[in-house]
């Protein structure tokens, strides 16, 4: 008996392998494209919903819309889009249908597209719902209508990493010895000489989608002027004081797996590791070990 069940996992284990093998193991999130536009996204997957849903707002029917939304299917609809790094694009696609979702935050119907999502090379074209999703961290969310197209989600995908690491920041091209710390909710990079365009002195919040240039330098004594947009703000509280600082999006790793991630702004010319690493960067990606 032992031995027949012994058997049949053993079976069970070598169908479920083979069925992984046959398909792309996507990790709980991964960067992607809309085409044609080419704007791509830190998309986060989803198996509980049936569509992708993408930010979309200043939504327009072409042509001219119907009262009640289900009269506008077949026509065009133009919508502005944006990724988590600031990059906006305005887009036009046909309305396939119309959805109704419940959540926490109520009942709203939205509008459904037909989108090319590509990853990796490879571009399935795929219900998309639009809605605004400003207040939420990722801005496309990605569906089982895109993941049965042959993709698994594997959410315990992680490797392991040590106390210290090397960390290339992709837009500045820079290599930098890094300090892993689990005990950061945030990752925090060395920056200095920040320009925000059109900045508001008083209230930093107002200055959130605005221009920002900074210069960063690793432990070689090597600088990069970045240029990109301010996320958002972070209140930090530490052994130094309180402080506020700037946030934006960066893709951070070893060179050829950078992931987008959100970091803040601070002159850390005083401080060992220009790059502190947080949990922001580690979750469900890396285990880390303090013997590494």
């Amino acid at each position: 008996m032992f031995k027949s069940v012994l058997i049949s996992t053993v079976l069970f284990a070598f169908s479920f392998v083979s069925l992984a093998g046959d398909k792309v193991i996507l990790r709980q999130s991964e960067m992607m494209t809309i085409e044609p536009k080419g704007l791509s996204y830190h998309a986060r997957m989803d198996t509980g919903a049936e569509n992708s849903s993408l930010h979309a707002t200043e939504l327009e029917i072409i042509g001219g819309s119907a009262k009640k939304m289900k009269k506008n299917i077949g026509k065009t609809i133009a919508f502005t889009t944006e990724n988590e790094q600031g990059e906006k694009k305005r887009m036009e696609a046909k309305i396939v249908d119309t959805s109704t979702v419940s959540n926490s935050q109520g009942t709203e119907t939205r509008y459904i597209v037909q989108l090319p999502i590509r990853f990796e090379g490879k571009t399935h074209k795929v219900d998309v719902n639009l809605r605004d999703r400003s207040a939420m961290e990722y801005k496309l969310l990605i569906g089982r209508s895109f993941l049965k197209k042959g993709y698994v989600i594997d959410v315990s995908k992680k490797k392991l990493i040590g106390e210290q690491a090397k960390i290339n920041v992709k837009e500045a091209g820079l290599v930098f010895n890094t300090r892993i710390d689990s005990g950061a909710v945030q990752t925090s990079l060395h920056a200095i000489d920040i320009h925000i365009e059109d900045e508001d002195k008083v209230n930093m919040k107002n200055n959130i989608g605005k221009k920002i240039t900074f210069t960063t330098v690793n432990e070689k004594n090597k600088r990069k002027t970045i240029k990109t947009y301010v996320y958002g703000t972070s209140y930090i509280r530490n052994a130094q004081g309180d402080e506020t600082r700037y946030t934006v999006m960066l893709n951070l790793g070893q060179k050829g797996s950078e992931h987008l991630v959100r970091v803040n702004l601070r002159d850390r010319t005083k401080m060992g590791y220009k790059l502190l690493i947080g949990r922001n960067w580690l979750q469900g990606r890396y285990l880390v070990d303090v013997t590494k």
